[in-house]
């Protein structure tokens, strides 16, 4: 009678593990260095009874409102389909399919469209600067246990990194089972650590009270507003709480939250201002200080494998990132590698991992402390946050039609707290806060020049379909003989559902043959994760030998046109694999003087669409069977 209860508490605690590898990784290991930044960083705040409990009164309402309350409560029912993250968020907002041209678009739309592209954008700094600094700081423990390993610290830091991205192509599959166990048994530690450090010095509960945080504020004033700029440090990976929810779900992300993951977070925090409230020297490394002795080099050894974690988790999601960016027409094709057979989300990105690793072991080299890398950090987070709080709002009042006050008091709070650790970041931007910001803005540029010269790319397509021969005159000509008919299946591939395909006409002008049965194909990316099989294919019989095919793909599927050619089969249109050509056209563009796009812009995009993944990889087509025929655009 009890067994199929039995059954779903074990699968909700082993999903409830999984998760923990997966989505708290960043979170997790926060403790090593967000504290100690507080203390030590470039607004050093001076070690004394009150500043310590105000320090981490922050600290725990952080977690408990941002975290808990935002993510958790709040954003986690933004969900598209069960999918979370900025794209899924921007494309509820509807405005990644609001038009081509923008301008035909209203003011609102290409506002939210510009703040989703900041705000991936801004991802891909936290996804640099993640690694460098949490494998930093859990190296930096040796140089605890003795000051003799201290100029090794950077070197085992490199050695790290390099492995941790040389092994990305073989996928994540294998090594994610341990993450979670992992992950859990760091939580534990740092759980028991700070129960430890609480025994040894209990007046630091006193930190839980709210009134301790308010308090640094009346007292301090505005020269306390810099230290929301590492206060902001304990909520890193609070967006992968929400990006990761259609790996387990909502139910296995709040029950590994509340169950493990906050309880240990905030016993270690304490822990640490236990410490702290003891021996104020202890703030050169208040995580590693606050461990037992004999316990330093074993929590060395856990503190680098939670790190480790941790950036595979960024790094994951840089990946993921990046392949929802491409679906949505925000990015060039790019060579995505599939890891895993089963499990769809499972890629690799050669270009952008090697980008990836460079990038962070330059920041290695040139901070070469995880306490000046710390610098650089909140900025990307707090961005972040902030337009996450902004497209919520477009959501709140466009798709779930709540009233202007209830958005003004809901999210009027967050964004309060947001701006107030935006502001307190943008201090640190001489000390090292311009890097996200430049990694940010050169992602921007790209991104955003891609989507709008794919904008103007397809309205010129459409001004094209207007002024080309009619789909009906084309028929009657055929008819008539202008062009030869030859056996087989010719699919023209077609970036709109209507008109027809330069490419064919391409081909007459040239060729003057027409295969005797002729699809214009049109692969279609919705604003879902997923299209069922049901609603994949559409097949529309335009006339005798002429079909019309629309395919439909979620922002996490890859296109794969044979197989679409094969379901447009059972719906009555003739295909055979091996008698079959598939026609593609290849653009080069052309810098023009109109309006659309700089000059600077038009050649960036020209540049990118040459060194774009070709679209026979990218549709699935067997390369022996494509024709490309190439054309110049003007834009």
């Amino acid at each position: 009678m009890n067994a199929q209860p039995e059954r779903g508490r074990r699968q909700l605690a082993a999903a409830s593990i999984a998760a923990l590898g997966v989505v708290f990784g960043d979170l997790g290991t926060s403790p090593l260095y967000a504290l100690h930044d507080t203390f030590v960083g470039s607004n050093p705040v001076i070690v004394t009874h009150e500043n310590v409990l105000g320090i981490l009164s922050l600290f725990v309402w952080s977690l408990i409102i941002v975290v808990s309350g935002k993510y958790l409560v709040l954003m986690m029912r933004a969900d598209n389909r069960g999918e979370g993250g900025i794209f899924a968020l921007l494309a509820l907002t509807g405005a990644t399919s609001a038009g081509a041209d923008a301008a035909r678009r209203s003011r609102i739309v290409s506002t939210i469209l510009v703040l989703g592209i900041a705000g991936a954008a801004l991802l891909y700094g936290d996804g640099v600067i993640t690694p460098a600094i949490s494998v930093l700081s859990a190296v930096e423990g040796l140089a605890v246990a003795t000051t003799a390993l201290r100029p090794y610290v950077v070197p085992v830091t490199v050695v790290v990194l390099v492995a941790l991205f040389s092994v990305q192509p073989f996928g994540s599959a294998r090594i994610g089972r341990v993450f979670g166990p992992v992950l859990a048994l760091w939580f534990v530690v740092i759980a028991a650590i700070g129960i430890w450090g609480i025994v040894r010095e209990p007046a630091v509960l006193w930190a839980l009270n709210p009134v301790h945080g308010a308090r640094y504020f009346v007292v301090h004033g505005w020269r306390g507003f810099p230290v929301l700029g590492a206060v902001v440090l304990c909520l890193t990976g609070g967006e992968a709480l929400y990006a990761d929810m259609g790996h387990f779900g909502r139910r296995p992300i709040r029950v590994a939250w509340f169950a493990l993951a906050f309880p240990s977070l905030v016993l270690s925090y304490l822990g640490q201002g236990a410490i702290l409230l003891t021996n104020a020297a202890a703030a050169e490394n208040p995580f590693f200080r606050s461990a037992p002795s004999w316990s330093l080099y074993p929590l060395i050894v856990l503190a680098t494998a939670a790190t480790v974690i941790a950036s595979q988790g960024l790094i994951t999601a840089v990946f993921s990132l990046t392949g929802q960016a491409v679906k949505l027409g925000l990015s060039p094709r790019l060579d995505i590698v599939h890891t895993s057979s089963s499990e769809i989300g499972q890629i690799y990105l050669p270009a952008l991992n090697w980008v990836l690793m460079f990038a962070c072991v330059a920041l290695v080299l040139i901070f070469r402390s995880s306490t000046r890398l710390a610098a650089a950090f909140g900025l990307a987070v707090s961005g972040t946050m902030t337009i996450t709080t902004l497209l919520f709002v477009a959501v709140a009042r466009n798709r779930w039609k709540w009233s202007a006050v209830r958005v003004a008091v809901v999210a009027g709070a967050f964004l309060f707290i947001d701006l107030a650790f935006l502001g307190a970041n943008m201090l640190k931007i001489p000390e090292g806060g311009w890097i996200p910001l430049a990694i940010g803005a050169v992602v921007f540029t790209l991104l955003a020049t891609w989507q709008r010269g794919r904008a103007l790319l397809r309205v010129s397509e459409e001004t094209r379909a207007e002024a080309a021969v009619g789909i009906e005159r084309l028929i009657t000509s055929i008819r008539e003989g202008s062009a030869a008919r030859v056996p087989g299946t010719a699919v023209y591939m077609n970036g709109v559902p209507e008109g027809v395909p330069r490419t064919l006409l391409h081909n007459l002008k040239h060729n003057r043959v027409i295969h005797e049965r002729v699809v214009f194909l049109t692969v279609l990316t919705d604003d879902i994760p997923f299209v069922s099989d049901d609603q994949r294919v559409t097949v529309t019989v335009i006339a005798d030998g002429f079909w019309r095919v629309v395919a439909r793909y979620g922002f996490m599927e890859e296109p794969d046109v044979p197989a679409v050619m094969t379901m447009a089969a059972s719906q009555g249109l003739p295909f055979r694999r091996d008698e079959t050509t598939y026609f593609l056209g290849r653009e080069t563009i052309i810098s023009a003087e109109k309006p659309g796009m700089a000059r600077w812009r038009e050649r960036l995009f020209g540049l990118m669409v040459r060194n774009a993944r070709p679209a026979t990889a990218y549709f699935g087509l067997p390369p022996n069977r494509v024709v490309e025929l190439g054309a110049q655009v003007e834009i």
